[in-house]
Parts: C-alpha cells; sequence; structure tokens
C-alpha cells in the first residue's frame, strides 16, 4: 500500500523537528508539505535523506508560501502553475515512479488565505483566492488521464461539520458561501474524490486546524478542516484508508494544521 500525506507546516526550517518526529512514527512514503516558508536552496535537505527520503521537489519563495514535497519513491516534473496570475509559490507537480512502471500525478497546492473580509471588491486578497479557484476549476491534471491526487491546504472548510460552528462561520472566510462554491467547482469540474470523507463520515465533525488564538485549542475545539486529499476517478476506488493526527496540535511548538494521511492500494 502507497501512503501519503500532506501537512501545511507553517515553516519547515523552524518545525523540521515535528516534521522527523511524524516520518519516524508514521513512516508516509511520500510527504506534502505546504507554507514552507523559503526557497529551494535554503531547505533543510538532509533531515529528510537521513530518514530515507532522497526524492525532493520545491517550490518556495523568500519567507512566504512555498510548497515541497519529498518521497521514497523517484519523483518526475509535472508543469508548475500559478492559477492566480502571480509569482507566488503555490503549486508543485511531480510524476511519482510507482514500483510497476506506471507513473502517479501528485499535485500539492497552498491555496491564497484570503484575508478577512469576504469581499472581493474590498479585499484583494479574498478577490486572489476566488480567482485562484476559479483558474484551478478549469484545470485538468496532467497525467494523460492515469491517476491522480489533488492535495494541501485548500483554505476551504466545504462542509457544516468541517467547521465547529456552521452558523457562526457562515461570514468568517474559509466558510462562506462563495468561498464553497467554488470549491465543490473544483471537485466537480475535476471528477475529484474527496478521500478523507469516505473513510470519515460527513455527518461526523472533523477538523484539521486550529487557530493559535486559542487559550487551549484543545478544549474549546474551535477547528476548521482545511486540509484535503481528493483524488481523480480511476483512483478513487483503490483508496483503503484516511486519517487525520490531531494529536501533532499538542505538539511542542505546533504548526496550527495536522497531518492528513491516506493510503492507497497501488
Amino acid at each position: 500500500m502507497l501512503t501519503i500525506a500532506t501537512w501545511n507546516i507553517n515553516s519547515v526550517r523552524l518545525r523540521a523537528g515535528l516534521v522527523q518526529r511524524f516520518l519516524k512514527q508514521a513512516g508516509p512514503d511520500i510527504l506534502c508539505l505546504q507554507e514552507i516558508k523559503c526557497t529551494e536552496e535554503a531547505f533543510p535537505r538532509e533531515p529528510f535523506l537521513e530518514l530515507g527520503y532522497p526524492h525532493i521537489a520545491i517550490s518556495g519563495q523568500p519567507g512566504y508560501h512555498g510548497v515541497a514535497t519529498v518521497s521514497r519513491l523517484p519523483l518526475g516534473a509535472l508543469p508548475r502553475e500559478s492559477f492566480c496570475g502571480t509569482a507566488e509559490a503555490r503549486h508543485l507537480g511531480c510524476a511519482v515512479m510507482l514500483p510497476d512502471g506506471s507513473t502517479l500525478a501528485l499535485h500539492n497546492i497552498y491555496v491564497p488565505a484570503g484575508g478577512d473580509i469576504p469581499d472581493p471588491s474590498a479585499n484583494p486578497k479574498f478577490k486572489q483566492k476566488l480567482a485562484y479557484l476559479k483558474a484551478l476549476a478549469a484545470w485538468q491534471a496532467d497525467n494523460g488521464g492515469g491517476p491522480a491526487i489533488l492535495l494541501g491546504d485548500f483554505n476551504v472548510a466545504p462542509l457544516e461539520t468541517d467547521v465547529w460552528s456552521h452558523k457562526q462561520l457562515l461570514n468568517v472566510v474559509s466558510h462562506t458561501a462563495v468561498e464553497v462554491e467554488a470549491l465543490t467547482k473544483v471537485r466537480t469540474d475535476g471528477g475529484w474524490t474527496d478521500l478523507v470523507r469516505r473513510f470519515i463520515p460527513p455527518e461526523k465533525k472533523l477538523y484539521t486546524w486550529w487557530s493559535y488564538r486559542a487559550r487551549d485549542w484543545q478544549a474549546a475545539n474551535r477547528g476548521r478542516r482545511l486540509d484535503h486529499v481528493w483524488a481523480s476517478a480511476s483512483l478513487a476506488g483503490r483508496a483503503r484508508s484516511a486519517t487525520v493526527l490531531k494529536e501533532t496540535r499538542g505538539w511542542d511548538r505546533p504548526s496550527d494544521h495536522v497531518p492528513v494521511v491516506v493510503g492507497l492500494d497501488l
């Protein structure tokens, strides 16, 4: 079984020790990171090499955004996309070379957060987010019709059970109707399947992010499910598991996001 994890690490250099701890405990075949906040040259490669992840692909920039994919399996390059017309490092496409000689298209993305005001006319960041999602809906994953995965920090909690209070967050960025509609269009137009909700019923509350602002994040439990793993139609039926590792939010100096891990029968 092939295991793939996604984690918004919120600075890979600051939290390299946490990444090592996670890899030692969970041991996924592939780890996709978002918000690495560094350039390719500054990325801390040595810890990954020591743990048996020799294949490393990075799309970075100084101090902001950035995505990286580390793998036990060889990685080929796929075209990198902007989606919102900027030079921000928010997408990394890789062709994972599987043992049988086939490839899996793996797209690691970091959707813009969108700021605080859910009005594109008053908030350029929210306008950028909607533009990104619109372009993503029109895009097709490049793998010649073969299996593909789209994952990462989508910065949208689409279901009522993906937030601690649907009513109170209806006008809060990440759960507004316009964002949910835009992300739903990405999923339906692309023929994607939400793998996590295949194994954790949509009726069940589920979060992957808890704000740093909460004095006691666990007691308040005011989370949102912002991190997702989607599979193409040809691959969805081969998914075997999905897990959200909530306990990592309680580690020392944690990211505000936690890892999501899926298992695929490949």
